[in-house]
């Protein structure tokens, strides 16, 4: 495979290279799934090298579980009482474990964030105003500048606060996030931004948070974590070492058919109905019962024994109660997910992997069937010499985002939703006045010191509340952390600045604040670094969304 992925660079490079001018390129760019090529970078070697640059775009392979418990809302008979307290006896849940449900944007290569998407200023948060030269390093020309204001209404016509948190209104991110969020369910999300420097197309930024995010209490009731990506952390960047637990290793899920392989109902249903196969498999438990209670396996286990033979039992019942309808996993037969009313249509989501690969996510996350989940998106060391390129992997990845949002608010439950990137990118200033360039600076090549991650949360009973007395507190907590005024981030501002694996922990420390838990992080992080109580509620951009869990 890396021979023929080799060959294929070298001889498109070389194509390139003889007959594809900066000038074609500026004005062109590359095809929303095209592979990028730079000069000045070596042959992509690893895993995370195809990822950033696109020539991997998460092929996937079905990895089963063995834990089938799921909740449903079927009208359908639910199983006896006798099963259901033995489910519970047998440990088997019937819902997740009522944690806010959390997913991982992990955009591979150094995507932009600060500037261009979300707006990260000086001292004073957000609206604190970086220099021109600031703003141009990070790819706004001087006629986009967020500090501009129209002299006809006197505010910006570059800044949108509508998810709370503000974005450039230009921001391919935010328009794909519009997109596909409902206008009515944006005024129930709210964010927080977090400038602090990752070292780029490296996969050794440990910036996924999930096994820290299980350590608080988020688990599903069919998988503990999942992953687009067959990797430890289940994205394209590493999870903090100390975190990491081998017996929670995220299930690897990026399509559909990777979702439906999870649970196999056997074949009894097909030949009768989901409600005569329930109760057909209830029959054989309790014959199997009274067999049990008859007999002595004459060992010291005798009774964990029968409780294992037992259970198997009722966890084949309650596989035919809850997934003997085929729509309970399949994403694409979720009519709010896919077709006439739902958040994709069938014909983009036929043709867009990425697409498949956050639907599949988000239904196992946010149904509860799983605790939390990544995606990761490849393609986003995008400085190619244009600024067309990165405009639409944004729009799509916005796209993606606005999609977890929404199918939150139609479910009605809440989210908090981390998007990060190895390293980022800086601008030269040259402008590409391409359609899809729209005007902006050019990317022009690596740079760690514009980097930034951000979260956004969703909250079904209103929107999430900034901490903060007044407007000047809640900018700094809506803005953890500050940037210099030429547009790099300040490393001493917060402890998460210039450290990945303290900038996971304060995203572990404000998923425990929505539910009102901060006092929890030394449990959950023993030892972590980010300082006593008072300094750690600097560190926390919300109050509570939800009391310790959520039903």
């Amino acid at each position: 495979m890396k021979k023929t992925l080799f060959s294929f660079a070298k001889k498109s490079h070389s194509a390139k290279s003889a007959g594809a001018s900066e000038a074609h390129n500026l004005k062109h760019g590359h095809q929303l799934d095209a592979p990028l090529f730079h000069k000045h970078h070596a042959k992509p070697i690893s895993r995370r090298d195809f990822i950033a640059q696109g020539f991997y775009t998460g092929a996937g392979a079905v990895i089963g579980a063995s834990v089938f418990s799921m909740f449903s809302n079927k009208a359908h008979a639910e199983l006896s009482p006798d099963l259901e307290a033995l489910k519970a006896s047998c440990g088997i849940a019937s819902q997740g474990a009522g944690k806010i449900p959390f997913i991982v944007f992990d955009l591979a290569g150094g995507a932009n964030i600060a500037g261009s998407n979300v707006l990260i200023g000086g001292r004073g948060g957000q609206l604190d105003f970086l220099s021109s030269q600031g703003y141009s390093r990070q790819g706004l020309p001087a006629d986009m500048l967020p500090s501009i204001a129209n002299p006809d209404t006197e505010l910006s016509d570059f800044i949108n606060t509508e998810l709370g948190l503000a974005f450039h209104s230009d921001s391919g991110f935010l328009r794909g996030i519009q997109e596909k969020l409902n206008v009515v369910n944006r005024a129930n999300v709210n964010g927080a931004v977090i400038p602090a420097r990752s070292e780029n197309d490296t996969g050794n930024n440990p910036h996924n948070p999930m096994y820290g995010i299980n350590k608080a209490g988020a688990d599903g009731s069919l998988l503990t974590l999942i992953g687009s990506s067959n990797s430890d952390s289940g994205g394209n960047s590493m999870a903090p070492q100390r975190l990491i637990d081998p017996s929670k290793r995220p299930t690897k899920i990026d399509r559909p058919s990777d979702v439906t392989g999870l649970v196999d109902t056997g074949d009894l249903i097909g030949l009768l109905s989901q409600d005569d196969s329930v109760a057909v498999m209830e029959s054989i438990q309790r014959i199997s019962d009274m067999k049990l209670n008859q007999v002595s396996t004459n060992l010291a286990s005798d009774s964990d024994l029968k409780d294992l033979v037992r259970c198997s039992y009722v966890k084949s019942a309650d596989i035919a109660d809850r997934f003997g309808d085929p729509t309970t996993l399949n994403p694409i037969l979720d009519p709010e997910i896919v077709g006439e009313g739902g958040i994709f249509t069938e014909q983009e989501f036929s043709s867009d992997r990425e697409f498949q690969k956050t639907a599949s996510v988000m239904k196992l996350v946010l149904n509860g069937f799983a605790g939390a989940g990544t995606i990761t998106m490849g393609g986003y060391d995008y400085h190619t010499g244009n600024r067309s390129t990165g405009e639409l992997r944004d729009l799509r990845a916005g796209r993606c985002m606005g999609a977890v949002l929404e199918y939150a608010a139609r479910l009605g439950v809440p989210v908090m939703m981390y998007v990060c990137s190895d390293g980022s990118v800086f601008s030269n200033g040259m402008i590409d006045e391409s359609e899809n360039g729209r005007g902006k600076g050019v990317w022009t090549g690596d740079n760690s010191s514009t980097a930034g991650s951000f979260f956004l949360v969703y909250n079904p009973n209103g929107t999430p509340t900034l901490l903060g007395a007044n407007a000047e507190q809640q900018a700094l907590h809506q803005q953890i952390g500050f940037m210099r005024s030429d547009g790099s981030v300040e490393t001493n501002a917060t402890p998460a600045a210039n450290n990945v694996n303290l900038l996971v922990e304060t995203i572990i420390l404000n998923y425990l604040a929505l539910h009102g838990e901060q006092g929890r992080m030394p449990e959950v992080v023993p030892r972590h670094g980010l300082g006593n109580a008072s300094s750690m509620d600097a560190l926390t951009a919300f109050a509570p969304i939800v009391s310790g869990t959520y039903s």
